[in-house]
C-alpha cells in the first residue's frame, strides 16, 4: 500500500518537472536556496551553527565573490527546523547538497496570497465567545501568529481596552520602521516583525514610496486576516454602508503577532520560513497562513517541513486551500499536520438587479456606492463586444485599452469575468465613457457571485443569467438595461454553499489523506482594512475605508485559526491534532435548508473533495466528546510510508533522533489516526478486503457509551468492530477497526460517513473508498 499508483507518479513527475523548469536558475546566475542541515552533524571545532553554516557556504563558493557580493547567507533557521537561506548559483547549490551534514537544498519558491456577519452565522454571539474565553482567560493567554502583509495598528479592531497584561511567557517583539513605532504595539498586537531578505534578493530593494519596509500594512490583506482571527468588537462597522453591524474576530480576546512576509511582488519561501521559525521561537500557539505556492513532494516543500517543526512544538497551523477551484486537484498546503481550509458562503448577501428592456429582471450582487447613480426609471443602451454569448474571447474581457469610446460611451457594458481583476474591468469601462457594467460569470465560476466595491454602477451575475443577457445584447438592435443596487440582506438560503473558487481535492500526494480538511466562511467577509489602500485596491481609487469586504480562502483560513485559538483557550493541553479533530468531527454537512451542502460551481451536492469533513461549528468544536489524536512520531511514521529516502526523511528529524517505527499497521498511510477515513484499493484486483484502524480519546463525560452507524456504500460492505465504545474515565483511549470488502469496483470514489453517537455527543468522520484503475 505504501507505493504510489501510476496516476500519482505521473502527477508528481509533472509537478517536479514544472518546479525544476520554473525554479532552477541558469548557469552562474545567483538565486536563493533554502538549505536544510543536520544539526547533530556539526563538527566539534565549531562553537555555533552560524560558523559551521558559513564554512559550508565558503567551501562551495569563490572567495572573490564574497568581496563583490557580501554575505551570501540571508537567514539561519534554528527553531522549527535547522538550516539557512543563501544566495547560490545552480552549480554551487549542487556542490553544497553533496557536503556532509547537508540534508537538502531547495530552490526559493514564490507564494501568493489567497485572497461582520461570520461570528453570528457561526453561532459565536458575543456572550458565547466571551463565555468561552472567561473560563480560563487569566491563566491561558492564546497568541495567534499571522503571516501576511503586515498590520494597520490604528484600526479599532486592534483596540486593547480591557485586555490583561501581555503574558510573561511571550518572547516576541515589535520591530520599528517607516510608519511603525514600538508604541503601535499594545496588549492586542503583541508582536510585529518583517521578513524581506529573500524578497529583496529576488526582486531588488523595496521601494519605500510604494510600500512600508516595516510591519505597517499598505496592502490591507494582512489587516483583514488578523482582524478576522482576533479583532476586538467594533460597533457600526461597515463598507460604504454595506454589512452594517458589529465586526469582531473569531477569538476577540486572543492576541495577534503580525509577521510581514508578503510584498508587492509576492511572498518568498525563505522569508516565510524565517517567519515560521521566529513565530515558534516567540511562543505563538496558532499560526494562520493565508497563502500558497503550488504543490511539491513533502521533502521538497519547505513550508511543510517548517510547519512539521511547528507542530512538534505544539503549534496549531491553519492554511488556506487555495483559490484554484472548481478544478479538481487544485489544492495547496496538503500536509496532514496542516489544517487545510476551503471557503464557503454565508447567509448574508448584497443583492442587485439587472432589468432588461424586455422588462425581464435578473438577480446579481454589488457593493457599489458612489456619486454616479443610474436612474431606476431609465433604460440605458446595452453593449457586449464579444462574438459569442457562450464562450468568452479577448474582446469580451474588457481588458485595459480594449474598449473603444465610440462603442461604449453612455452605455452599460457587459464584461466577462476572468483574466484581469473584476474591479479593474469597471475602471476600464469608466475610462472609456461607459455608465455601468454587468460582470458575467463564465463556466469557470458558474453561479457563484462575489460582490465587489466597484468604481461605477456594476452588477455581477451568474453564468446562466449572463448568457441570456449577452444573447439579448447581441440580437436586439436597441438593447437596453438598468441596474439597481439593493443593499444588504441576511437570512439567505441555501447557505453555506461551497465557493466555486475554493480549491478541490483529491490530495494526489497522498490519496489516503482527505483534503481540504473543512470549510469556513470565505465569501464577502467584512473585516478591518488598511488606511493606505482603496477598497478596490486600485491606485486610481481615492476612496479610503476602515473596513472592507473580501473573498477567498485567505478569508476562510483565519476563521479556523481564530476558532482554534478559542479551543486552545479552553483546552490548553490539547495537541494540534486534537484541535483539528475537534473541528473536523463536529463539522456539519447540511445547509440551513437541511439539505446536503451544494457547490456554487454547479449547484450540485458537494463531496468531501470539495468540503472536507464539512463546515466548521465552533461551539460544538469546544466540546467534541472524542478526539483522534496524532503525535509527531505518528506523523513521521506516515512520512515513512511515502517513498522518501533516508536523506529525504532527515529534513523532518530536527533533532535527528526520530526514526521509522512503522506504527501504522501494514505500513498503510490510511492507518494514520486521521479524523477522516480513506480506503484506497490498489491496482491489484486480487485485493478485495482492507482493514483500517482508528483510536479515539475520551474528552467528554468520564462515563459514556458511543454506538456506531454507517452510511451505505454500493461498491463495498463496510463493518466496524466493536460497534460500541464504553468509556469509564476521561482521556481513556479505545480503538476500533473499519473493514472494507469490495462488492463491485467503482470507477469513481464513493463517499459516506461514520458516526459515533452517545447521549450527549456526535462524532462524525467522512469515509472515502477509492478503487485505483487496474494495471
Amino acid at each position: 500500500m505504501a507505493g504510489k499508483n501510476p496516476l500519482q507518479k505521473c502527477f508528481l513527475f509533472i509537478i517536479l518537472s514544472l518546479n525544476l523548469m520554473s525554479l532552477h536558475a541558469e548557469t552562474g546566475q545567483k538565486k536563493t536556496y533554502v538549505v536544510h542541515m543536520d544539526k547533530s552533524a556539526m563538527p566539534s571545532p565549531y562553537t555555533n551553527h552560524l560558523q559551521w553554516y558559513s564554512s559550508k557556504i565558503d567551501s562551495v563558493t569563490d572567495p572573490k565573490s564574497h568581496e563583490e557580493e557580501g554575505n551570501r547567507i540571508l537567514y539561519t533557521y534554528q527553531t522549527a527546523f535547522h538550516g539557512l537561506a543563501a544566495r547560490l548559483s545552480k552549480e554551487e547549490a549542487e556542490k553544497l547538497e553533496k557536503e556532509p551534514g547537508v540534508v537538502a537544498v531547495i530552490p526559493e519558491t514564490r507564494y501568493e496570497l489567497h485572497t461582520t456577519r461570520s461570528p453570528k452565522f457561526l453561532g459565536l454571539e458575543r456572550q458565547e465567545s466571551e463565555r468561552v474565553w472567561a473560563e480560563r482567560v487569566t491563566d491561558h493567554d492564546v497568541i495567534v501568529g499571522v503571516l501576511d502583509t503586515g498590520i494597520w495598528p490604528e484600526s479599532e479592531s486592534f483596540n486593547d481596552t480591557g485586555m490583561s497584561p501581555v503574558p510573561s511567557t511571550w518572547r516576541g517583539a515589535c520591530e520599528t520602521g517607516r510608519g511603525f513605532l514600538r508604541s503601535n504595539c499594545n496588549r492586542k498586537i503583541v508582536g510585529a516583525k518583517v521578513f524581506y531578505r529573500g524578497y529583496e534578493a529576488a526582486t531588488g530593494k523595496i521601494d519605500q514610496e510604494l510600500e512600508y519596509r516595516s510591519p505597517r500594512d499598505k496592502d490591507g490583506h494582512g489587516t483583514h486576516t488578523a482582524a478576522t482571527v482576533a479583532g476586538s468588537p467594533v460597533r457600526g462597522a461597515n463598507l460604504l454602508g454595506f454589512a452594517y453591524g458589529t465586526a469582531r474576530g473569531m477569538a476577540p480576546k486572543a492576541r495577534v503577532a503580525a509577521y510581514k512576509v508578503c510584498w508587492v511582488g509576492g511572498c518568498f519561501s525563505s522569508d516565510i520560513l524565517s517567519a515560521v521559525d521566529q513565530a515558534v521561537a516567540d511562543g505563538v500557539h496558532v499560526l494562520s497562513i493565508s497563502l500558497g505556492g503550488g504543490i511539491s513532494t513533502y521533502s521538497r516543500d519547505s513550508l511543510a517541513i517548517a510547519t512539521f517543526g511547528a507542530m512538534e512544538m505544539g503549534v496549531f497551523v491553519s492554511c488556506s486551500a487555495g483559490n484554484g477551484g472548481p478544478d479538481p486537484i487544485s489544492l495547496t498546503n496538503v500536509s496532514p499536520w496542516i489544517t487545510t481550509v476551503g471557503a464557503s458562503t454565508m447567509d448574508r448577501d448584497f443583492p442587485a438587479t439587472v432589468k432588461l428592456g424586455t422588462t425581464r429582471v435578473f438577480k446579481g450582487v454589488s457593493l457599489y456606492k458612489g456619486r454616479t447613480v443610474l436612474s431606476r426609471a431609465k433604460q440605458y443602451p446595452l453593449v457586449y463586444l464579444g462574438r459569442n454569448a457562450s464562450s468568452p474571447d479577448p474582446t469580451s474581457f474588457c481588458l485595459d485599452g480594449a474598449l473603444d469610446q465610440h462603442n461604449v460611451a453612455g452605455k452599460i457594458v457587459i464584461c466577462d469575468r476572468g483574466v484581469t481583476p473584476r474591479v479593474q474591468k469597471g475602471q476600464v469601462v469608466k475610462r472609456a465613457g461607459g455608465v455601468g457594467m454587468i460582470l458575467t460569470n463564465t463556466a469557470t465560476n458558474g453561479e457563484e457571485l462575489v460582490a465587489d466595491c466597484h468604481l461605477l454602477p456594476a452588477v455581477a451575475v451568474g453564468e446562466k443569467e449572463g448568457k441570456v443577457i449577452k444573447e439579448y445584447a447581441m440580437t436586439s438592435k436597441r438593447a437596453t438595461a438598468s441596474l439597481e443596487i439593493l443593499g444588504t440582506r441576511v437570512g439567505i438560503k441555501p447557505s453555506p454553499v461551497v465557493a466555486a473558487f475554493s480549491s478541490r481535492g483529491p490530495n494526489f500526494l497522498s490519496l489516503e489523506i482527505l483534503k481540504p480538511d473543512l470549510l469556513a466562511p470565505g465569501v464577502n467577509i467584512l473585516a478591518a482594512w488598511s488606511g493606505d489602500m482603496a477598497p478596490s485596491s486600485l491606485s486610481s481609487d481615492k476612496r479610503r475605508v476602515n473596513f472592507n469586504i473580501l473573498s477567498g480562502t485567505s478569508m476562510s483560513c483565519p476563521h479556523v485559526s481564530g476558532v482554534a485559538a478559542l479551543i486552545r483557550s479552553r483546552h490548553p493541553d490539547w495537541s494540534p491534532a486534537a484541535v483539528k479533530s475537534a473541528l473536523m468531527t463536529t463539522a456539519y454537512v447540511h445547509d440551513n435548508m437541511l439539505e446536503p451542502l451544494t457547490d456554487a460551481a454547479g449547484a450540485e451536492p458537494s463531496s468531501p473533495y470539495d468540503h472536507g469533513a464539512g463546515h466548521i461549528d465552533p461551539l460544538k468544536a469546544m466540546d467534541p466528546g472524542l478526539v483522534y489524536d496524532i503525535g509527531p512520531q505518528e506523523y513521521f511514521d506516515f512520512l515513512c510510508t511515502q517513498e522518501l529516502s533516508p536523506s529525504q526523511l532527515k529534513v523532518f528529524t530536527k533533532h535527528s533522533n526520530r526514526s521509522c517505527r512503522h506504527s501504522l499497521a501494514g505500513n498503510n498511510p490510511g492507518n494514520l489516526n486521521y479524523p477522516a477515513i480513506s480506503a484506497l484499493f490498489p491496482e491489484n484486483t486480487h485485493v478485495k478486503a482492507m482493514t483500517l484502524r482508528r483510536t479515539v480519546t475520551n474528552v467528554g463525560p468520564h462515563v459514556s457509551s458511543y454506538k456506531v452507524s454507517l452510511s451505505p456504500f454500493k461498491g463495498a460492505t463496510v463493518t466496524v468492530q466493536p460497534k460500541t465504545l464504553n468509556f469509564t474515565t476521561k482521556h481513556q483511549k479505545l480503538s476500533y477497526t473499519v473493514t472494507f470488502r469490495t462488492k463491485l469496483r467503482m470507477k469513481r470514489p464513493e463517499f459516506g460517513g461514520l458516526l459515533w453517537k452517545s447521549s450527549t455527543h456526535k462524532v462524525r468522520s467522512p469515509v472515502i473508498i477509492t478503487w485505483l484503475p487496474p494495471l
